[in-house]
């Protein structure tokens, strides 16, 4: 890394006598020379006459600089020195010239008037100046003194310490001074004048303290240069390896120049501190650093090293490939230059990128790609198997490379062509396998180090996207609040991200990243990746993700596309695809996993609200399959239960039973009454089919049972919600007489029910169980005695059996056709005022019609067709009879049921039913007596002690106080509060009643 840094030119030759010391003030060279002279030389160009010539003043010498020209003679002050001049330095901020010699004398600039000498200094050899502060310290054999400048024409002394040895270099670092003795550098306390030892010098060169511009010192160790910080530290950065031990250094930013004994060396001061220059010359004695230059003296001439401008050797420093060198020279630029500098550094940032890009260092090319701030479609640029939009154009690579307008900012090392096909590249990813470049770009490095570049320049393109689209929809929704009503009637029909406008920069630079880091993501085999993008914000492209995500087989990710951009039609026909794919035996698609209808249950989640039609569409796919997660879809996602009894009924009917199953066993209460009438008729129909077909094979058996048919008599026993009378029209006079007998029950036509048990189905174990159930649904609404007629109802089909089975189908096709017999499900259905009266109505009229009268004798009424010379004794079902009162005896009211037997019937028979009862009733009754006893004890208990209250008694004595009026009580009428202690005058105690009936008064009229 080799570049001309600085430029050596000759200033003067030919000195008369011999270079001991040089400094420079303004643009003149001030020169020790042997003979104790100080001789002037000022530049060619500027000098003149000693009578036309005035000395410059102070400003003009601080603005002034050396110039590369020849310099001359213009003055010569003998006498300046008695000894041979050690150092001499410029103090521009005092415009005083501080030399080293015999002692050390200050002199007034530009007349050299000697302002001050130091005598104390004789015989220093070193010294250090703190211009800051104002501070002179020196060394003298092993003594170090601090001097201080009053502001005036005197020095202070301020401290004098001793040193182990004699110094050889020293500086100020802080408020400290580090000093470089025969065998170790130290740190001297200036205030205490504590030492503290660095580390030992080196054993060739004598040691060297050099202070840098950041208040870090150098530290020379033979031809190592070490860096410490202001305590002695050693610092991370490393150190400055010279080829040789150097006697001086000079440190002129970003420089260090170094006098070494057979050259002078230029190296940089950036890690690793890389070797810029080498300068040779013959006999050099000392070097200085001047205002805008290195000075160098040799025995009898003058060089001086004048820096190339910063802007050619950024020139230099590209065109050879040191780009890093490069960038940090644009950052020395001055701050007026920032545009030129801006430019520049993003063409060397450019230029690097292609460099390391080229030789396979693609994170680090990515890296300057970023730095150099190109729009993505410039790096996506050297990507031609990504595929971007068609809406968008690539960035020409020339646009960025010859910004500034330079030469050397060629593309000829880039590895690129000029020419680049603005056309966007075929969705379908084309490898071109003669290609090495183009399989290199594709590599897997090449790929991930794309992606890293852009996720670092996603944030920022997202979110200024995102804030473009809301700032977007909030100025919408502004411009339409002022648009009249007929305008806003119009709604978009897609609520999807596909037709988004992409007018603005940022949201179409977003289109163009995520598209691109999806197929860079795809391409490095981080399928996870893409999918945690897919479910964030993102703006990747529909139409080429769509493809490419198909083509890969990569269905998840393609799902969670259609899923952010509420394509949900398409994402449930991939997914059902998928299911059908995974579960065939031998699939066309290669699945890198198991799809289950489970997942689309899930998709459809969170679609209940907002599109419950694509819902209902999408889940006749899996009702079958999954019949219980889909109906608890629905009931989750709070899909009315009509809408979709209806969709079922008209595109899966078959569907449209097990779907009302499920619903009513996992929600009874939450479905109405026309979907149980639903539910009904399907099982009612498939049960008629049923017995349509075994009627016609002469095979009908009233005692078979089909699932069906369970299902039906499970379902008219268990729900109470749907219509009975209009499933009883359906029903065959001559079969189904259990359904008929359910029906009835529902219509409270208890007897005809219970008559179709006996004398039909001649089960009276149901007809049994069917009293009991309507005892048990009673027992907690009604009075016991109207539930418990249902059992004398019973009784009464025993014991008149003729009446009960005359005409039974009459009477029930006479119930059915009468609307005025509809006491059942659409008579508690009609008006809900009257819902409990219409219950107390029916009730009642069953209590009417089965309660007998004392006089016949067990005789009804309520048929007004019966013949009572037809009733014969031997008709009788009296062991039924017996058997129902032996089970039921605690149900049944004794003396009705007695009533109702006949007057044949033997005690003895009725022992089982009598025994217990009567048992019972004698507990009852010795039971209450209990009851009662304890009552009455209870009441003589409470009179008792109300008596002992009224035997209260209250003992006046000649110190009893009124306690309203603090007097005592005396003779006088007295009151006693219940509390039985509060004793009080009767006349204070009819006062404090008036005065708060008074009070109340007045606070109700103020009211």
């Amino acid at each position: 890394m080799v570049h001309s840094a600085y430029d050596s030119l000759e200033l003067l030759n030919n000195c008369p006598t011999k270079i001991d010391a040089v400094e420079s003030y303004g643009s003149n060279l001030l020169i020790a020379c042997s003979d104790g002279s100080l001789r002037i030389f000022g530049p060619e160009s500027s000098s003149s006459s000693a009578a036309d010539r005035s000395p410059p003043s102070d400003r003009q010498s601080q603005t002034l600089e050396l110039k590369k020209e020849p310099y001359v003679l213009e003055r010569t002050v003998n006498g300046f020195s008695r000894r041979p001049m050690l150092a001499m330095e410029v103090l521009g901020s005092r415009e005083l010239l501080l030399s080293l010699s015999e002692s050390i004398a200050f002199h007034k600039l530009p007349n050299f008037e000697t302002l001050a000498v130091i005598t104390k200094a004789k015989g220093a050899n070193a010294y250090s100046w703190d211009d800051r502060r104002g501070f002179l310290c020196f060394a003298r054999q092993k003594r170090v003194c601090i001097f201080r400048h009053d502001g005036g024409r005197g020095f202070v002394e301020v401290k004098e310490f001793g040193v182990p040895d004699y110094v050889k270099s020293m500086s100020w670092c802080g408020e400290n001074i580090c000093l470089g003795i025969r065998r170790e550098y130290m740190i001297l306390n200036a205030t205490n004048g504590a030492l503290s030892e660095v580390f030992p010098s080196g054993r060739i060169a004598p040691p060297l303290v050099v202070s840098l511009p950041s208040g870090e010192l150098l530290l020379g160790k033979d031809n190592i240069g070490v860096l410490v910080d202001q305590n002695g530290k050693l610092l991370q950065e490393g150190r400055i390896c010279w080829s040789e031990a150097p006697s001086v250094v000079v440190i002129q930013k970003p420089y260090a120049t170094a006098l070494l004994p057979r050259h002078i060396e230029i190296r940089s001061l950036r890690v690793p501190y890389p070797l810029i220059q080498t300068v040779v010359l013959r006999d050099v004695r000392h070097i200085h650093q001047g205002k805008n230059a290195v000075i160098v003296a040799l025995n009898n001439s003058i060089y001086g090293l004048f820096p190339v401008p910063l802007g050619a050797q950024i020139v230099q420093l590209t065109a050879s490939g040191n780009f890093e060198e490069a960038l940090a020279l644009c950052k020395l630029l001055p701050p007026e230059d920032s545009s030129l500098r801006a430019s520049k550094e993003q063409s060397i940032h450019i230029r690097y990128a292609h460099y390391l890009f080229d030789n396979g260092s693609y994170e680090e090319a990515m890296d300057h790609f970023i730095a150099s701030q190109v729009e993505i479609t410039y790096v996506l640029s050297l990507y031609p198997s990504i595929v971007i939009p068609k809406s968008t154009s690539m960035a020409e690579p020339d646009k960025f490379l010859d910004v500034s307008g330079d030469a050397y900012l060629s593309r000829e090392s880039s590895g690129l062509s000029d020419e680049m096909d603005s056309s966007s590249p075929s969705h379908q990813m084309e490898y071109d396998e003669n290609s090495v470049l183009e399989s290199k770009k594709m590599s897997y490095n090449t790929l991930m180090a794309l992606v890293k570049f852009l996720q670092k320049k996603r944030n920022g393109i997202i979110g200024k996207a995102a804030a473009e689209g809301t700032e977007e929809v909030v100025s919408d929704a502004v411009g339409r609040s002022f648009v009249a009503y007929e305008s806003n009637r119009a709604k978009r029909s897609n609520k999807g991200r596909v037709n988004i406008s992409l007018d603005s920069g940022a949201r179409e630079l977003a289109l163009i990243l995520d598209t691109a880091l999806l197929q860079a993501l795809l391409l490095t085999g981080q399928s996870i990746a893409v999918l945690d993008l897919l479910k964030g914000l993102n703006y990747c492209d529909v139409q080429i993700c769509e493809e490419i995500l198909g083509n890969g087989n990569h269905y998840l990710c393609l799902l969670e596309l259609y899923k952010y951009n509420s394509l949900h039609r398409e994402a449930l026909k991939l997914l059902h695809r998928l299911v059908e794919e995974s579960k065939s035996d031998e699939p066309k698609i290669q699945l890198s996993q198991k799809f289950t209808p489970e997942m689309i249950i899930e998709y459809l989640k969170p679609l209940c609200g907002i599109d419950p039609m694509i819902v209902l569409e999408f889940s006749m796919l899996v009702l079958e399959s999954c019949p219980t997660q889909t109906i608890e879809l629905f009931l989750s996602g709070n899909i009315a239960a009509d809408l979709v009894n209806s969709y079922l009924k008209q595109h899966a009917p078959s569907m449209q039973s097990t779907y009302l199953e499920l619903m009513l066993s996992m929600n009874e209460n939450g479905i109405s009454g026309n979907l149980q009438n639903e539910m009904m008729q399907i099982y009612l129909s498939e049960v008629l089919e049923w017995y349509a077909d075994l009627t016609a094979q002469n095979k009908w058996d009233e005692k078979a049972y089909t699932p069906t048919r369970k299902k039906l008599l499970s379902a008219l026993e268990g729900i109470s919600g749907y219509a009975p009378e209009l499933l009883l029209k359906r029903l065959p006079t001559d079969a189904l007489f259990e359904e008929r007998a359910l029906l009835l029950g529902k219509m409270n036509q208890h007897e005809l029910a219970l008559s179709i048990y006996i004398h039909k189905l001649h089960v009276p174990d149901l007809a049994l169980s069917y009293c009991d159930r309507v005892y048990d649904s009673g027992l907690h609404q009604q009075p016991a005695k109207v539930t418990g007629n249902i059992y004398l109802t019973l009784l009464q089909i025993y014991l008149n059996p003729q009446k009960t089975t005359k005409n039974i189908e009459k009477r029930i096709d006479k119930l059915v056709s009468s609307p005025n017999n509809k006491v059942g499900w659409t008579s508690l259905k009609g008006k809900g005022k009257g819902f409990g009266k219409k219950i107390a109505d029916i009730e009642g009229a069953e209590d009417s019609r089965f309660i007998p009268s004392g006089t016949d004798s067990g005789k009804s009424d309520g048929d007004g067709d019966y013949d009572g010379d037809e009733e014969t004794v031997s008709n009788i079902m009296l062991d039924d009879v017996l058997n129902v009162l032996s089970q039921r005896w605690d149900r049944v009211n004794g003396s009705q049921a007695l009533k109702l037997l006949p007057k044949e019937t033997k005690l003895q028979n009725l022992l089982p039913f009598l025994g217990p009862l009567l048992k019972k009733t004698s507990e009852a009754h010795r039971n209450f007596s209990v009851i009662k006893s304890l009552r009455e004890c209870g009441n003589l208990q409470a009179k008792d002690e109300l008596y002992s209250q009224r035997k209260a008694y209250v003992k006046i004595t000649g110190d009893s106080m009124c306690s309203l009026c603090n007097k005592k009580i005396g003779t006088s009428v007295f009151a006693v509060y219940p509390n039985g202690n509060t004793i009080v005058h009767f006349v204070c105690f009819r006062d404090s009643q008036n005065m708060k009936a008074t009070g109340k008064g007045s606070a109700l009229r103020r009211r």
